[in-house]
């Protein structure tokens, strides 16, 4: 996963699709629907794209409400996460995926049991530094877990929590106070959730595969998955019938996808899934024509694990190209190094072929989706 530097200040996010675009690239975008989000962010060398990119759209959730634009925690999920993950990975006898890597209904769970807080509350950063580096943190963490199990420490008692505890205040910091002031008000991580008008119950986690029956809830099987969160199943038509829904109508979409395609590029600022494999050096110099993906075709993907829940992001707008072919406009927590400043024109193809799963505000839905699944 690229790292680059993080972004610290924060202000709105205004998108421009022309920005610094490469001389040799075969594309021209007109932005269609930009919806207004926070700044661009970096999670530097850290494993928490599940984090960031949630925290985008809860941000961007905010703004729509109406309320004042705020940077949120990302960390503050990291911190209360990890806990939980350490606690069920031994549950389960290390029968399961011990690592940084997680999804946005992890962040959505902190938000319904713990609250949220402000960057400039819990930053995470140790002191002293400017940008995260999680590799030392990740291995001790997963060090620790493998001993409790190896020397069935947790047969006697609970202690071994301590260990984790210690470990994440020493690289990520002790948690904040109860209370804390914010802007001259006094908050807990409870209120200013309630402040911010986000409703954890708001939020639904959507996918499209079909292995499981359609217009259901399912655990999805991703190794990401550690929470086992429940995902409603629908057809490959409304994966892209809520987006375009949901964009359209001024909500934004936070995004679990695969990007190991050589189509995906942040260098470039495009993502795309060509029909045919370019030549090497043909790959950004001419549009190609793209895959039409299909239900089979995204199952199949999936089961062969060349569909992998790699990374997420967080769709915030829609483009065209210059032949009239649709793009989500999506920021990225890896900087603003590239093209667009941190964002990327994804292609409704690829979106289509590559999404693991998507989290929407439920009245993003459209109304006939809504009711197949039972939501109110």
């Amino acid at each position: 996963m690229k790292r680059i530097f993080l972004i610290s200040a924060f202000s709105i996010a205004v998108f421009n699709a022309g920005a610094q675009q490469p001389a040799t690239s075969p594309y021209t975008f007109t932005v269609v629907k930009e919806n207004t989000v926070g700044a661009t962010e970096n999670q530097c060398q850290t494993g928490t794209c599940w984090s960031f990119a949630t925290v985008s759209f809860l941000e961007a959730e905010v703004i729509r409400k109406g309320g004042k634009p705020v940077d949120l925690s990302e960390m503050y999920n990291v911190r209360l996460t990890y806990p939980l993950k350490a606690d069920s990975y031994v549950r389960f006898q290390g029968k399961q995926q011990f690592g940084p890597g997680g999804l946005s209904h992890d962040v959505i769970n902190i938000l319904r049991d713990y609250g949220v807080v402000p960057e400039s509350v819990y930053s995470g950063l140790k002191n002293g530094t400017t940008e995260y580096n999680h590799n030392g943190l990740d291995a001790m963490l997963e060090s620790t877990v493998k001993t409790v199990l190896e020397r069935k420490l947790n047969e006697e008692g609970e202690d071994w929590k301590r260990s984790i505890e210690g470990i994440l205040d020493a690289e990520i910091g002790t948690l904040p106070p109860a209370n804390f002031e914010f802007n001259g008000k006094q908050y807990t991580p409870a209120s200013f959730r309630d402040a911010l008008k986000l409703n954890p119950e708001d939020y639904v986690s959507i996918t499209s595969f079909s292995h499981h029956p359609y217009y259901r809830e399912f655990v999805l099987e991703v190794p990401d998955n550690w929470a086992k969160g429940g995902f409603y199943n629908v057809t490959i038509d409304d994966l892209g019938r809520i987006a375009d829904h949901a964009l359209d109508n001024g909500y934004t979409i936070a995004w679990d996808a695969d990007v190991s395609e050589k189509g995906f590029s942040f260098t470039q600022g495009v993502a795309v899934m060509p029909a045919e494999q370019p030549k090497k050096e043909e790959w950004w110099t001419k549009v190609h024509s793209e895959v039409v993906p299909t239900q089979a075709a995204r199952q199949e993907a999936f089961d062969r694990f060349e569909t992998t829940d790699d990374h997420l992001m967080h769709i915030t707008g829609k483009s065209k190209d210059q032949n009239g072919n649709t793009y989500y406009i999506t920021k990225n927590s890896w900087g603003t190094t590239n093209p667009f400043g941190g964002y990327q024109h994804v292609s409704r193809n690829y979106y289509l072929m590559k999404t693991v799963g998507i989290v929407v505000h439920k009245d993003a839905l459209p109304m006939d989706v809504k009711t197949k699944l039972g939501i109110k």
